[in-house]
């Protein structure tokens, strides 16, 4: 190449580069992340570097690079596009868009073109990564022998390979539960088979106990793995309740002077108090008395000391106040209610009586006068 055809192409390759620098810049960031099932705004900015070019047209391109929006600038009813998305306001030489709903396939590069007179287009490109939170229950109790669920949601079920669940018990220690991955059936672990039951969802991730005992309380943790983000997990945490099933009774210890005892077994423990009419009959306040069982359940006994003439005079319950329940129950012990069923008794027996009397002097009364009239 001779001198004069190499000083020709350094020239022709210099003025290039000066349009392309002329023309301005379109900048962008380069990656965004949007949680899903919100609304999200892209935008980009153009850098005019000749005062004299002017915006004719803005473009955005989508993942597929299929258009997505175009607009002439200051021309409201030049907008058209997708109707996922929207114009958004922006200062001049600035272009905002808003996804109204972001979902899994508005993951990916967006491009943004601005085509100026008279320089040309110039463009700018950023990528858009679609994330999601773990969405879980709130703390959960249940009474033994009835049934839980536990549940977790994650947003972006396309990107989930398997969701598994897993057990810690108030100990420490941890094992795994159920799991369901893709294309395949959930797998319960064979400890918990027959009484636990997972959906077969990669977003909606139920976990159902039933019956509950005593050892499944504790924290459940649900683990989504999903694809590129890696394991995303949450944990709920589940109490379980033994309802108290009071039973009252009383002796004798000394003339004059009578226990009176209230007893229940529960988890946690039940708190008991004692309702006595015009107590000032009663000798002292109530001793209550706790015995730990092994299976995590609470005796719980309140003895209650009181004048033997009180049971027959005055009204006296035991009441039983537990978490797990919503009122307090009341369970009567005193023998006012007994002598008045007593005394209801003895009146209808006495009635009856009186009845059957009358009956047989009605009929001793028929057959004479039929005697008579023979």
């Amino acid at each position: 190449m001779t001198e004069s055809s190499l000083r020709r192409v350094l020239q022709q390759c210099v003025s290039l580069l000066m349009v392309v620098r002329l023309q301005g810049e379109v900048t962008a960031p380069e990656k965004l992340e949007a949680p899903v099932e919100l609304p999200f705004t892209l935008s980009c900015a153009l850098a005019r570097e000749r005062p004299g070019d002017t915006v004719r047209q803005v473009r955005w391109l989508d993942v597929q690079n299929q258009t997505l929006l175009t607009y002439q600038p200051g021309q409201g009813d030049s907008v058209s596009g997708q109707q996922h998305v929207e114009l958004a306001a922006a200062p001049k030489d600035t272009s905002s868009i808003t996804i109204r709903r972001v979902g899994f396939r508005d993951e990916g590069c967006y491009t943004c073109i601005f085509d100026l007179l008279p320089s040309g287009s110039d463009q700018g490109l950023t990528c858009l990564s679609v994330t999601s939170r773990i969405t879980p229950d709130a703390n959960q109790t249940a009474v033994s022998g009835k049934r839980a669920v536990l549940s977790c949601s994650y947003g972006l079920p396309e990107k989930v390979q398997q969701v598994v669940w897993s057990h810690t018990s108030g100990q420490g220690e941890s094992r795994d539960v159920a799991s369901y991955a893709r294309r395949s059936d959930p797998m319960i672990e064979p400890p918990y088979q027959g009484r636990v039951w997972l959906s077969a969802s990669l977003s909606h991730s139920q976990l159902t106990i039933q019956p509950v005992a005593i050892p499944d309380e504790g924290c459940y943790t649900c683990l989504y793995h999903t694809h590129l983000e890696g394991p995303r997990s949450s944990t709920v945490c589940l109490a379980t309740y033994v309802l108290p099933k009071p039973q009252v009774s009383y002796k004798t210890t000394s003339p004059g002077v009578v226990e009176a005892n209230c007893s229940c077994v529960s988890r946690p423990p039940a708190e008991i108090v004692w309702n006595v009419e015009r107590d000032n009959r009663t000798m002292g306040p109530p001793v209550t008395t706790q015995l730990p069982h092994r299976d995590g359940t609470t005796l719980v006994i309140s003895t209650l000391t009181v004048r033997a003439g009180l049971l027959k005079d005055v009204s006296i319950k035991c009441l039983v106040h537990h978490r797990g329940l919503e009122s307090a129950i009341a369970v009567s012990m005193n023998t006012k209610i007994g002598t008045a069923l007593a005394i209801l008794i003895s009146v209808t027996t006495v009635a009856a009586l009186l009845v059957m009397s009358l009956c047989f002097c009605l009929w001793k009364c028929f057959l004479h006068k039929e005697g008579e009239d023979v």
